[in-house]
């Protein structure tokens, strides 16, 4: 990994280089692979980012990803044999970040469980680090 892939961007966190990872659950990786197969692409992987959103600042991205990974721009993390891929300024802001999925009574979906998140606003999709 280069020096440039650890840079922050302004006002944001600067994790070591060696945290720069997430975590995909078990439960994530299977939804991952049935929406896949779903979709028909189950050899495409999914996307996970941040994007400038929101009331808070931020807002969590899952997106389909049908091409190849960018040479030192992405990161593949592969969990149970699904591929996720993370944009390198997106990592910054997700080091340490578990995908988890999570089935309530009236909703499921994924969930980011980030500890560098400092707060979210009240509609629960967008956040501050």
């Amino acid at each position: 990994m280069s020096e440039e892939a650890t840079a922050p961007l302004e006002g944001g966190p600067k994790p070591e280089p060696s945290k720069l990872a997430i975590s995909i659950s078990d439960s994530a990786a299977v939804a991952a692979r049935k929406q896949l197969e779903k979709r028909g692409t189950p050899g495409s992987m999914i996307r996970l980012g941040i994007r400038g959103a929101g009331c808070s600042g931020f807002t969590y991205v899952i997106e389909f990803e049908d091409g190849t990974p960018r040479e030192g721009r992405d990161r593949v993390f592969e969990h149970d044999g699904v591929k996720f891929v993370v944009d390198r300024k997106s990592l910054l802001y997700l080091a340490g970040t578990q995908l988890d999925w999570e089935k309530k009574l009236m909703s499921q979906g994924f969930k980011f469980v980030n500890p560098n998140e400092k707060s979210s606003c009240g509609c629960g999709h967008s956040f501050t680090v």
